[in-house]
């Protein structure tokens, strides 16, 4: 077996880096542009006037990268052909996803707005697959910014447990009146429209019933409450309420009671380019905590050479390695069967590298001491975003029944042999 990434992905990340320090890195610097990725951050980042939403210049700039990505050819590189890209496989992505994170903070790649110069859209094949010629025009709109579809999925009493939502929606003649509350409906605060999850037959609990709508924004009854503060500012996590918003039976995307196979679909997809980034982050944060720990000299010698700063970097270390090779692996299969055949796979990818970059990150602090814990190194930054991870795209123990479903054999699933 040949464990070395194929040369068309070495060949990818060495153009991706070359592009970065041409394109992006003298973007990053002109007229303190560099307050975004410095220990001014989350302040420079941050509307505090507009509840804590991200600020209009932080999202021009974001926009600009993008831009200058798009038109490098980069940015639509894991969509399909019929969007505009290169329909890249899941392990070149998720070989990117690592390399990019690994790089450390900066506007190549910054996760808390999921913007990177390979752009991550994981509704954008669900619209592609699934949606009328009339809702793939949100396709273009989804990658350019200019009319975005958000992701109300999660309520104020489920999350995980999605099958048990509470959202309703009835049918009135042609149309359907939905009434509910949503909860992290990230980004719909800049959106044009909705993608609402809600149930229109069956019972709580059942996995048919639920229906996917794209409900426009400006809807009558379609009220953003207010947004959500988060451990990691800025926060685009809206609290939104729907009271008798009225929808045609054309804003139904895919068929009627299948709408978790959207869900399923986006989730997926997001785990294993999640679980990539984590290993990535990781993986940057062990390697500047070695150099550190070479360089600083503490009672008469370096750091590096107490047991007490190598055994806990080596655990570290050695588990990156492992988890690291087992994502390619994993994203490897998802693209020679169906990625649902693994989910246990990827879900093992996801829990454990969201994990690893939280400890990642915290060993970090602690070696680099008092100035790791400061806002002028980014370990701060970087535990505070993946934690999250530990929670969203279904959190680690939701991750870890998925697993225990294969290896105990639960509803007719099987282990790997």
């Amino acid at each position: 077996m040949d464990f070395q990434l194929p040369h068309e992905i070495t060949e990818k990340l060495a153009d991706l880096d070359s592009f970065i320090e041409k394109e992006i890195k003298p973007l990053e610097r002109e007229n303190d542009n560099i307050r975004f990725f410095d220990h001014r951050r989350e302040n420079s980042r941050t509307d505090w006037d507009n509840d804590g939403r991200p600020r209009d210049d932080w999202r021009a700039l974001i926009s600009e990268m993008e831009r200058r990505a798009d038109k490098a050819g980069h940015l639509r590189l894991g969509l399909p052909k019929a969007c505009g890209g290169q329909a890249a496989s899941n392990l070149m992505v998720a070989a990117i996803r690592e390399h990019l994170a690994g790089k450390g903070l900066g506007l190549h790649n910054d996760l808390q707005d999921e913007s990177s110069i390979v752009g991550n859209f994981p509704i954008v094949p669900v619209l592609e697959s699934y949606g009328s010629p009339d809702q793939k025009k949100y396709i273009e709109g989804i990658i350019t910014g200019k009319m975005h579809l958000s992701f109300a999925l999660t309520e104020p009493g489920h999350g995980s447990d999605a099958t048990w939502l509470e959202t309703k929606a009835v049918r009135d003649g042609d149309h359907w009146v939905i009434n509910g509350m949503k909860r992290w409906n990230s980004q719909v605060a800049r959106a044009h429209a909705n993608l609402v999850f809600a149930r229109t037959s069956g019972k709580p609990g059942d996995g048919k019933g639920i229906t996917a709508f794209i409900v426009p924004v400006q809807s009558e009854g379609h009220n953003i409450l207010y947004n959500h503060w988060t451990f990691n500012m800025p926060s685009d996590h809206a609290e939104v309420e729907l009271k008798n918003v009225r929808v045609p039976d054309s804003a139904i995307l895919y068929k009627e009671g299948e709408g978790l196979v959207l869900a399923q679909r986006f989730i997926h997809e997001n785990r294993i380019r999640q679980a990539a980034a984590s290993a990535g982050a990781a993986r940057y944060c062990i390697t500047l905590a070695a150099s550190y720990a070479r360089s600083r000299i503490a009672f008469g010698e370096p750091l590096s050479k107490k047991q007490g700063i190598q055994f806990p970097l080596v655990e570290l270390y050695a588990e990156c390695e492992m988890v690291r090779n087992f994502i390619f692996k994993t994203a490897w299969q998802m693209d020679h069967q169906d990625p649902l055949e693994i989910s246990d796979m990827v879900s093992i990818c996801n829990f454990r590298a969201n994990r690893l970059a939280c400890d990642a990150a915290d060993r970090a602090m602690q070696t680099h001491g008092g100035i790791g814990y400061s806002r002028t190194l980014p370990f701060e930054h970087i535990y505070r975003h993946h934690r999250r991870y530990r929670i969203t795209e279904g959190s680690e123990e939701v991750q870890m029944r998925r697993v225990a479903q294969y290896l105990f054999g639960f509803s007719g699933k099987q282990v790997h042999k």
